[in-house]
């Protein structure tokens, strides 16, 4: 089997590591599988290199299959401005996406490792080297290449923990084209370090509560149908965001049963998780561009999922969404 490249890893990013010895891993406030499984497996990495590492996270841990992990992050101590640490943050492109942690690092020397489109950033420099690739599914991918580069081997842990991740952002490769040969590549080497598939499905998919099942058909009965059947909408009561809470949630089965919907090309669903704020979902299948939608609305993500949060009620949010999309369609 040849080997992933991994040429593409920035030497002032190797230079980074290689000469530093704390560092701070962060990631973005209400962090997923990529977010997390990232941190945790280059936290792992670079403690077996001798180095001193915490990863760090503003939170909160909402989504279920990552509450398991939640007490593998640390706060950043107060004392960290006064010494050599350095920053790498991972899965999003600005030190402003971590929320709680902004203060804390915002002066520390930072490297940034993402995947996502969004952001213009700056030439990578040996104070802040930056590895950002948006053809990458996922920022797990990049993990493995840079702890690669590093010559580490995987520990199982590390294997499991990327492998989470990149099946959390490829919607469990379901999100892959002719374009990915080479992720498949990459799995099939997390798995013969350890890691399974089985395993990886069932913290993803299983263990899921009856009233989150009750909460699907709720929105499910509710979906609108709009341009000739190309796009579905639904949203969730400020009721039953107060009633079942976050936890009640199941966004991915919701958007695959809607996705897999006859001539659907796109899915937005509204929350209303405040009296005067809504967050908004969206998910494509191919064509259409949702970040760039999302975007328009201060929101972002990739092109086939994304999302934002916007003030309103959701029949105003609802008019505006749709005006976005007749100008797609």
């Amino acid at each position: 089997m040849p080997g992933l490249d991994i040429s593409d890893v920035p030497e002032e990013l190797v230079t980074f590591i290689k000469t530093g010895s704390k560092f701070i891993v962060a990631g973005h406030k209400e962090p997923d599988g990529d977010c997390v499984g990232s941190q945790l497996a280059l936290r792992s990495a670079l403690l077996r290199m001798g180095k001193e590492a915490i990863a760090c996270s503003a939170g909160p841990f909402k989504r279920v299959e990552i509450k398991e992990y939640s007490e593998k992050f640390t706060d950043i101590p107060p004392e960290t401005k006064k010494t050599d640490t350095k920053v790498i943050i991972v899965d999003c492109s600005a030190k402003e996406r971590t929320g709680s942690l902004y203060e804390a690092i915002k002066e520390l020397p930072c490297a940034v490792i993402d995947h996502h489109a969004a952001g213009n950033h700056p030439p990578s420099t040996s104070e802040s080297p930056i590895f950002v690739d948006s053809e990458e599914p996922s920022c797990t991918i990049l993990i493995y290449k840079l702890i690669k580069t590093l010559c580490v081997d995987l520990t199982e842990e590390e294997a499991s923990l990327l492998l989470f991740g990149l099946c959390t952002d490829t919607g469990f490769f379901r999100h892959l084209t002719e374009k990915n040969a080479h992720v498949f590549e990459y799995s099939a080497k997390l798995i013969s370090c350890g890691a399974s598939p089985k395993k990886t499905f069932y913290k993803m998919n299983g263990g899921k509560s009856l009233s989150s099942r009750i909460l699907l058909g709720n929105i499910l009965s509710r979906t609108e149908s709009f341009f000739d059947g190309r796009l579905l909408f639904s949203y969730e009561t400020l009721s039953e965001s107060e009633t079942f809470g976050f936890e009640g949630r199941d966004s991915d089965s919701l958007n695959q049963m809607l996705l897999a919907v006859e001539n659907v090309e796109a899915v937005v669903i509204i929350r209303q998780e405040l009296a005067d704020n809504c967050t908004v979902s969206f998910r494509s299948i191919d064509k259409i561009d949702v970040a760039q939608i999302a975007a328009s609305f201060g929101g972002g993500g990739h092109k086939n999922a994304a999302g934002l949060a916007i003030k309103g009620e959701i029949p105003i949010v609802k008019q505006k969404i749709l005006e976005a999309f007749k100008n797609v369609f």
